[in-house]
């Protein structure tokens, strides 16, 4: 569902959902699938890229919550494994024998439908009152998903839980609408239903072309927003060219104004950095731009991460006044891998193996 289809539907309904519990299991029409008798091995010979990963599965939506600026859903699946990227460090993540379900998070403007990445998030799971478990969960970059936050997490046998998530301020620059949103933290207590035979039925399907280029289509999540970056001909301003580095699609644009928020007048270049096949948002990455005329240097400086309704998350720079003509060139320097752990197809993209992000020249045409 795209942001134009959420907000139809909010302003048809007047609300998303109520803060209760929404049971049922949210999929990619698998069907019965395999049944699951534990994770395949990773892949052998995976690209230096995005490629299939080895298996795909639904997962159960425990409910919803609202507070403040944010609305957040939770939900779980089997426990899995994923990798973690710390500076130009990838490790894997691998299950152990007392965890249960993976548990993630989403978290997203319930006026707009954007998914907010980089809020930092952290989970308490009580039962009975009791607490079972609490710890910052990580921000993660899936293939079905997108952008959200999760971790494996062992529980205390089935019933009723309380999720508490502790939602911090969007840590990114926000400008147009956003300027004064999402800078206020939130505890938003989600009550789920959890029973090992529900976990059990979740859909799980493993797949003939692990390995190989490409991704498994997005998630149906009804009644939540995806986490895709807007198509590159709903981008505002003057779309200049795409570029591909290590599999981030990096698309820029130039505004003929820069947004209310940024301090500085003048044209403003917005890079907004995606995956391939899907569209997600990729997010938490340095990424520097240099802009030349006739070989001489017009523009070089940073591109900070942004949060604005019409580019939506984003990389930008006012570019001190100077346009953008034809003839020039941009070229786009990461200078940071994106600092979000993967689940499995992304773990090899975007710097995680040998080559890292090169930086890629555009010209303007």
């Amino acid at each position: 569902m795209n942001r134009r289809s959420y907000l139809r539907r909010v302003g048809a309904a007047g609300a998303v959902a109520g803060t209760g519990g929404l049971a049922g299991c949210l999929g990619f029409q698998l069907g019965s699938g395999d049944g699951f008798a534990g994770e395949p091995p990773v892949a052998e010979n995976r690209p230096d890229g995005v490629y299939y990963p080895t298996h795909v599965e639904g997962m159960n939506m425990g409910g919803m919550g609202a507070a403040g600026d944010y609305r957040v859903g939770v939900f779980y699946s089997f426990a899995h494994r994923f990798w973690n990227v710390n500076g130009e460090s990838v490790e894997r993540t691998d299950t152990t024998a007392e965890d249960d379900v993976h548990l993630m998070a989403s978290v997203w403007d319930p006026e707009t439908g954007h998914v907010l990445p980089e809020t930092g998030l952290s989970v308490e799971v009580a039962k009975d009152g009791a607490l079972v478990s609490q710890e910052v969960i990580y921000p993660m970059l899936s293939q079905p998903m997108g952008v959200h936050y999760g971790g494996n997490f062992a529980l205390d046998g089935d019933g009723t839980y309380t999720v508490t998530v502790s939602v911090g301020g969007v840590r990114t620059r926000r400008t147009g609408s956003f300027r004064d949103r999402f800078g206020d933290p939130a505890e938003i207590p989600v009550e789920t239903e959890y029973s090992e035979a529900a976990r059990d039925e979740i859909a799980f399907r493993t797949l003939d072309n692990a390995g190989e280029p490409g991704a498994v289509s997005p998630m149906e999540m009804s009644m939540l927003p995806d986490a895709t970056a807007p198509a590159v001909d709903d981008l505002p301003g003057t779309v200049l060219g795409e570029a591909n580095s290590n599999d981030a699609v990096l698309v820029a644009t130039v505004l003929d104004e820069s947004p209310a928020g940024v301090d500085a007048a003048g044209p403003y270049l917005a890079v907004s950095a995606r995956t391939p096949y899907n569209r997600m948002l990729i997010p938490a990455m340095g990424l520097e731009a240099t802009h030349t005329r006739d070989g001489s240097e017009v523009f070089s400086g940073e591109l900070v991460r942004t949060l604005d309704p019409d580019l939506s998350y984003h990389y930008g720079a006012a570019l001190d006044g100077a346009s953008v003509e034809a003839g020039d060139e941009l070229t786009l320097t990461p200078t940071v891998w994106p600092q979000i752990a993967r689940h499995e197809g992304y773990e090899t993209a975007f710097g995680a193996l040998m080559g890292g992000m090169p930086e890629r020249t555009l010209t303007v045409e």
